[in-house]
């Protein structure tokens, strides 16, 4: 099969710094062929897509050495915007790619750009739509959908454009698990419909079976501190108390208690109000109910969103406290701890702002999906640090979709449906009722089968 995209000896570094992102790299990916790329957190991947799609090194002043070789053409002898119709991109963060209010818009602004004619919009629109399972979507606000969702419109996006290479940078991330489960089998018909070649960031490939033809790895992870499951450390003190906490349009009444020390998971379908529901409890959002206390710790879906300083170490100090130089160590951020926080990776961003809430010292912290764009010994030491300050007494409310870290952390799942809470169960629990996961998008996860096979 014809080579679609090649790189021979490519190095690449930012214009200020010194050492390179990486080095004398070389691959080639043929037509057809679904790739994946692996790799540490801050390793170069997202940037190796940008070479691919030509974003890099122009809107960066990037200094590339070696050759990239796109349909047989160097990459640097296309006109801006001249290939990206045949390469296409969905990002890590879906919100960095949108332009216009609503989905109809968005995807019309993408037609526009090519140059469409107005006649076959309506038409291109309402195809595209169905062939993702968006069309309910159409006029929606997309700054009013939750992260997977934006995720499905930004794939869609993306395919509008009839591409023939499709690059997805983590495109799960922010899937629930049965909707990722979907969105991979969807993506592999689409595939073989259409014999797109498919270009893939992925730390965690447990969910994709045998969907790639072959794995690059960029450099090998540590992944030799296995996580185990933790012991509960969940005190008798009431530690965090809701009291029919709702929003005028979707949040339902919500209403639990947390201990000191309790780790819980907050979980459900993509859209379900997990996301908003922590804004309400931080005053982020107009609501009614009660939350005490009100002094709580956040990092957002979004982390960049915290960011008010100009280095990853001024940001981590910002709150006071007397651990930044054992957070930056421990979280893999002394490299970067002298760049700006929004120059690191989307990784480091998210572990810059984790580091951030820890150093502060708040009793109650919420994080909204802290292992997004995580390696394996990054997670690692997540874990660790959650498990420690859960024993000194701290207490996590936790967004994921990522059920094995669920699995391993959790002392209670708070599982949510349709704007509602629809119960808080023992995470020894929870496992077992495979008719309550599948109501709420869940899988049961690979560590939970394990263990039970360990004592039946």
């Amino acid at each position: 099969m014809p080579e679609v995209i090649r790189f021979d000896n490519v190095s690449f570094r930012y214009p200020d710094d010194e050492e390179w992102i990486f080095e004398d790299l070389s691959l080639s990916i043929n037509r057809g062929e679904k790739v994946v790329i692996t790799g540490p957190s801050g390793s170069g991947k997202t940037t190796l897509l940008y070479l691919c799609n030509r974003l890099y090194p122009e809107n960066c002043d990037g200094v590339v050495k070696g050759s990239v070789t796109l349909f047989n053409k160097e990459s640097h002898s296309y006109s801006p915007g001249e290939v990206n119709h045949r390469i296409a991109t969905v990002f890590q963060d879906p919100d960095a790619q949108f332009c216009m209010p609503t989905v109809e818009e968005e995807l019309a602004f993408t037609l526009e750009n090519l140059n469409v004619a107005r006649e076959e919009m309506d038409g291109r629109i309402g195809d595209v739509l169905e062939l993702t399972g968006l069309t309910e979507f159409r006029h929606s606000v997309i700054q009013q959908l939750s992260g997977g969702e934006k995720q499905r419109i930004a794939t869609a996006c993306a395919l509008i454009m009839e591409p023939e290479v499709l690059l997805l940078d983590e495109p799960i991330s922010h899937l629930d698990p049965y909707t990722a489960k979907q969105f991979i089998d969807w993506l592999d018909e689409l595939q073989k419909k259409r014999s797109l070649t498919i270009f893939a960031i992925e730390h965690r490939l447990d969910l994709w079976g045998a969907f790639f033809d072959r794995e690059i790895q960029l450099a090998r992870i540590n992944d030799t501190d296995h996580i185990t499951k933790r012991l509960s450390s969940k005190q008798e003190l009431l530690s965090l108390e809701v009291k029919k906490v709702g929003t005028e349009s979707f949040l339902k009444d919500v209403s639990f208690t947390l201990n000191q020390g309790e780790v819980a998971i907050l979980a459900g379908p993509n859209g379900s109000g997990k996301s908003t529901l922590l804004k309400a409890l931080c005053h982020l959002i107009p609501t009614n109910g009660t939350v005490s206390p009100s002094n709580l710790g956040y990092v957002p879906q979004s982390p960049e969103f915290l960011f008010v300083t100009k280095t990853v170490r001024e940001e981590i100090a910002f709150g006071g406290g007397a651990r930044v130089e054992e957070l930056l160590d421990r979280l893999q951020l002394a490299t970067v701890a002298c760049a700006h926080p929004f120059a690191v990776s989307h990784g480091q961003k998210r572990r810059v702002a984790i580091a951030a809430m820890l150093c502060d010292g708040r009793e109650i912290i919420l994080m909204d999906e802290p292992t997004s764009g995580q390696d394996a010994a990054s997670m690692s030491e997540l874990f660790k640090l959650i498990d420690e300050r859960a024993k000194e007494g701290t207490t996590f409310l936790i967004v994921t979709h990522d059920m094995e870290f669920a699995f391993h952390v959790a002392d209670s799942i708070l599982l949510m449906k349709d704007g509602a809470l629809t119960g808080k169960v023992n995470a020894n629990q929870v496992w077992q009722d495979e008719q309550l996961l599948a109501t709420h998008h869940l899988l049961q996860p690979k560590g939970w089968v394990q263990h039970e096979l360990c004592f039946a």
